[in-house]
């Protein structure tokens, strides 16, 4: 069983946020809340002082903190489905819990105020238990794996396209974009990263891309420290958490 991982190479990123795009086109998720962000930041002083980002899907965790918090169970790890870390919209009861627990900050509650203007849970009232109806839906639906257009109250997140990686024939060690027998069961922000600095492939499989990546160019974690193991890997100058310089109260 292969064991799903991401690389994002921050020295071929654009910040361009294609990602974000198409992330939000194939789940199907509110404007604003974004299961693959980008964040932006500045690095140095002025007038050397840099404009970077940080693109930043969920972790997938192989020790995840969200699962040791969740009082419901709803959210688990499956090992069967390459160590993806779901949220059971069946039992999820929306106590947030597993989004304190986060140190990435990847879920979401889509259910108080509105995430942008104009609130299209207006517009497009939901139907069925959704939370919302897009003009175009993905007709994939697992609420078991929270696939699909979320109900009201529970907590959502990337499934790193579980219902696309899902069909991909047993023992693929990369799904690479490029190649026209696999580039259906890509993840959709790998698959539309317009400079290619995304990879995915099995972390667990030696001759997979994204093992070879991230022994040559020395792969890291996020918050490594916090003991959670993500599965996703950056790579270049840069990777990493960005400092954070508190400011100084007047």
């Amino acid at each position: 069983m292969a064991k799903w991982g991401m690389v994002i190479d921050l020295d071929k990123c654009t910040g361009c946020q294609a990602c974000t795009t198409a992330c939000s086109m194939e789940n199907n998720t509110l404007p604003g809340e974004n299961w693959q962000d980008v964040l932006y930041y500045h690095e140095g002083q002025y007038p050397s002082g840099q404009m970077k980002w940080l693109p930043r899907p969920c972790m997938q965790c192989e020790n995840p903190s969200c699962v040791h918090v969740c009082p419901t169970r709803a959210t688990y790890k499956d090992m069967d489905a390459g160590g993806i870390v779901f949220v059971d919209w069946n039992k999820c009861i929306g106590c947030k819990y597993c989004m304190i627990a986060c140190p990435y900050g990847v879920r979401f509650y889509a259910d108080e105020k509105p995430l942008l203007e104009p609130d299209l849970r207006a517009i497009f009232p939901g139907e069925g238990g959704q939370l919302w109806s897009p003009p175009y839906q993905n007709p994939e639906e697992d609420w078991r794996r929270g696939i699909g257009v979320q109900p009201h109250g529970v907590v959502s997140k990337c499934t790193f396209c579980y219902h696309r990686v899902s069909k991909a024939p047993p023992g693929t060690p990369d799904l690479d974009e490029d190649d026209p027998m696999l580039k259906e069961y890509v993840p959709a922000c790998v698959r539309t990263c317009p400079p290619k600095a995304r990879f995915f492939g099995d972390l667990d499989n030696p001759s997979s891309q994204v093992n070879r990546l991230i022994g040559d160019k020395h792969g890291v974690r996020l918050l490594d420290h916090t003991g959670n193991r993500p599965q996703v890997y950056y790579l270049g100058a840069g990777a990493g958490i960005p400092a954070f310089t508190p400011k100084t109260k007047s």
